[in-house]
């Protein structure tokens, strides 16, 4: 899963259960806020197709089973990689889905988001310290054969003879939901356009199996497509885009709290909104906002 433009088929509008109130309201609606907060999983949501589903609960009922059924849930993951096996190629532009002229904002705006994050965590010197080490020691993740493949060759010492920066030691072809990282390894884990292939329940998990493989101080960035409202089911590629109070429910049960939070600018208007989110273990002295434009729900997706 990628970036993409919303399923044709999906509506611009779709009833659901709690909404974030407007932005005008204060103190009169505190209560209304957290009981919303607190439901954004029960919210409505739609398939690719133009299928309504009451709740999360009831598409993942159908989905994986009750309680994951074994055998659906396996067959969940494996379809997903083998849409991305079968008939994708290894490029930007493939995997973007013929949006590949997307990659310079997307690249311009995470680079962005996570030097001003080193700065605030760890200033100028740690941030140079921290750049330094994030450059020489990198480790992909991919389940996908081919992708890793190209991406080995693509960040192979011939292609950067001048400079270590950049390295990449290791190259994992593991599925996002059976990886467990080493302990203490990383400052910062990124994830990154692939998160909506894990079922909640994976979601959580994951998270907490790889809060051990952060250094002190260390951060998740998470990078992903944003629902308006609930969530919407992609039924070719297997996966699902969430709201961005979807995201921040599973976050609690993850046990993150949200330290920044910041829109992906640049992007074509017929896609998804992208947010990144930075998380830590510890609890933040300062939550720290964008104030999020308001996109509808729109057709097409980039695969």
């Amino acid at each position: 899963m990628w970036i993409r433009p919303i399923p044709k088929a999906v509506s611009q509008h779709y009833p659901i259960i709690t909404q974030s109130p407007p932005p005008y309201l204060r103190n009169s609606v505190k209560r209304t806020i957290t009981k919303a907060r607190l439901t954004a999983m029960e919210a409505a949501g739609s398939d690719s197709d133009g299928r309504e589903f009451k709740n999360a609960q009831e598409m993942w009922r159908e989905q994986i089973g009750d309680e994951g059924d074994d055998p659906k849930k396996i067959q969940w993951y494996r379809e997903g990689v083998a849409y991305w096996e079968k008939g994708v190629e290894a490029s930007v532009d493939g995997v973007l889905g013929g949006f590949g002229q997307v990659n310079d904002a997307d690249i311009k705006g995470s680079e962005a988001f996570l030097n001003s994050l080193l700065h605030e965590r760890f200033g100028d010197g740690g941030r140079n310290q921290h750049l330094v080490a994030l450059g020489t020691l990198v480790d992909l993740l991919e389940p996908v054969s081919h992708f890793l493949d190209a991406a080995r060759e693509n960040l192979s010492q011939e292609h950067f003879v001048a400079s270590d920066v950049h390295k990449a030691t290791n190259f994992y072809c593991v599925p996002l939901q059976e990886f467990t990282p080493e302990a203490g390894r990383y400052n910062v884990i990124w994830i990154q356009w692939c998160i909506g292939h894990l079922t909640d329940d994976d979601f959580i998990s994951f998270f907490k199996r790889a809060k051990v493989g952060l250094k002190p101080g260390g951060f998740f960035i998470l990078k992903e497509n944003i629902a308006r409202n609930g969530f919407v089911l992609d039924n070719e590629d297997r996966s699902i885009t969430r709201s961005d109070l979807y995201f921040k429910d599973l976050f609690r049960q993850c046990g993150l709290h949200l330290y920044k939070m910041k829109d992906q600018k640049g992007l074509p208007e017929e896609l998804f909104a992208v947010k990144m989110y930075a998380l830590t273990t510890e609890v933040p002295k300062k939550v720290h906002k964008t104030r999020s434009k308001v996109q509808a729900n729109r057709p097409g997706i980039i695969k």
